[in-house]
């Protein structure tokens, strides 16, 4: 069996703002998605007959990664409810990307990697060096997995399910952990990672070592258990701004919040950062991405807050808050309703839990 799991993630300034090349910050929670994967006759998820249409992003790796494969069961599970604001859909893809390189291996060609050796169907997003003619050496089980390679399928698979328009802070974040960082350009003072492009949009993908002050707050994240599927609240934004190009300026100043937000997360300042995070608020609820049961859950925290946000597509979902007392405000918010999370700032990324009899086909063979 091969199991693979990835963290969910947080947004904490630039959601919405990101997909337009303006900078954004992410951070990946305690909460995760595991995926594992065992050879069956047939192919099977969760028990059930495999439907392409309910699991789409199962779908499209699987056509990138195990094209002419042999049939899988794949058992899904996790605490990262759907639909939140929470990277679900990217933590899933990137489990299950690590999962299934996990369980092909790796062809070495020259004594290189060979990123993007996965099938002969094109990536649609980012063509790598084309399929790989036979080694002499295939890498198996952990050792064969690469986060950027699982960041990138991720990314393009959400890119497909969300009509083109995806950025890459979700499938980074929940690949690499810790805290990403997305800009138009390469920021000197923060670690380059690589940098993306989709649609004409370019973004810069960085981490941040987090200060140790961050330690002393946590990430309460509070559930309205209102479903907004991303897709739907990204279209929103997309048909306001081509009715009305002026509101780009709103965008714009989402970037210019997110910017102050970085300068505070880097310099451990807590409190600029807690408004930063309620500034962002203030804008994206201008925007229409707010409701009331998220106004609700956002009142109920603020009191026991550093700040306070939506957080992710905006329609329901998830609210975040800032704060040194957890426990006050998750009690808040759930006396107004909302089920709540707990979280650190900055969880490890990616990762193979179980990597027994690798691989479990050798397309080589």
């Amino acid at each position: 069996m091969v199991q693979a799991s990835a963290p969910g993630k947080c947004i904490l300034f630039g959601e919405h703002a990101v997909v337009y090349g303006q900078p954004a910050v992410a951070v990946a929670i305690d909460q995760r998605m595991t995926v594992s994967f065992q050879l069956s006759e047939e192919w099977r998820i969760d028990g059930m007959k495999f439907n392409n249409k309910k699991h789409p992003h199962v779908e499209a790796l699987r056509e990138r990664l195990w094209e002419n494969g042999p049939p899988l069961s794949i058992k899904i599970s996790g605490d990262i409810p759907p639909a939140s604001g929470l990277g679900s859909s990217a933590s899933l893809s990137v489990a299950a990307a690590a999962g299934l390189r996990c369980s092909r291996g790796r062809n070495i060609l020259d004594d290189d990697w060979a990123e993007g050796w996965t099938a002969s169907r094109p990536n649609d997003v980012y063509n790598g060096p084309g399929t790989a003619t036979k080694g002499d050496y295939v890498e198996n089980g952990a050792q064969s997995v690469d986060e950027d390679e699982c960041a990138i399928l991720a990314h393009a698979v959400e890119a497909f399910a969300q009509g083109g328009k995806a950025s890459p802070l979700d499938s980074s974040t929940c690949s690499h952990g810790g805290c990403i960082v997305l800009s138009d350009k390469v920021e000197s003072d923060l670690v380059w990672l690589y940098s993306r492009e989709l649609n004409g949009v370019r973004w810069e993908v960085h981490s941040v070592t987090l200060p140790k002050e961050l330690e002393e707050a946590y990430l309460v994240i509070g559930s309205t258990g209102v479903h907004a599927p991303t897709s739907i609240q990204v279209s929103k934004v997309a048909k306001m701004l081509e009715d009305s190009p002026e509101r780009m300026a709103e965008i714009e100043t989402i970037g210019i919040v997110a910017r102050r937000g970085i300068s505070a997360l880097m310099n451990g300042d807590l409190d600029a950062m807690g408004k930063a995070m309620s500034e962002n608020h203030l804008i994206l609820r201008n925007l229409g991405l707010s409701c009331p049961e998220l106004e609700s859950l956002i009142s109920a925290a603020a009191p026991s807050s550093l700040g306070v946000k939506l957080t992710g597509a905006g329609g329901g979902g998830c609210i975040v808050a800032l704060t040194k007392d957890p426990k006050t405000t998750s009690e808040a918010i759930e006396l107004a309703g909302g089920r709540t999370l707990i979280s650190s700032i900055g969880a490890s990324g990616m990762s193979i839990d179980s990597d027994e009899n690798c691989p479990l086909w050798n397309p080589l063979k």
